[in-house]
């Protein structure tokens, strides 16, 4: 039996001692970084707050939808739209805007852009072909 009354390594002074053990040279990947996923692009885009169609990104004063021709600068698609803060905008305002969805001549407006997925399949022709698509290889 050892006279060592514990036997994990480190326990004793003279097992600190000894010289670490040379490390392996790193792995190729490990210089290289880690590896990124194949992750879909992302791309910004502005859209209608009434009907969700997309629009340009210069919305002036005049700008309406070419979907559903409702009006673009309102404050529902301003960036500092917000229900929660006074006047309902985050910028200092002197005097609330009543109609929110109708057109104003805000100084401080700004497009509000939405981060979305793009995609490369387009939309299947009808139900049976996006079926087979579910299970195609």
């Amino acid at each position: 039996m050892s006279d060592r009354k514990y036997r994990q390594r480190g326990y004793m002074q003279e097992d600190r001692e000894r010289e670490p053990r040379p490390k392996a040279p790193p792995k190729p990947s490990e210089l290289e970084g880690p590896r990124s996923p194949r992750m879909m692009a992302f791309g910004q885009k502005v859209k209608c707050a009434a009907c969700g169609a997309t629009v340009e990104a210069n919305v002036d004063f005049e700008s309406s939808c070419p979907k559903c021709n409702a009006d673009l600068h309102t404050c529902r698609m301003c960036v500092s739209f917000d229900p929660g803060a006074r006047f309902e905008c985050r910028k200092p305002i002197s005097a609330r805007i009543v109609n929110k969805g109708g057109r104003n001549t805000c100084e401080l407006f700004g497009a509000r852009t939405v981060v979305e997925r793009e995609t490369s399949s387009g939309k299947p022709t009808d139900a049976r072909q996006a079926f087979a698509n579910l299970f195609k290889k």
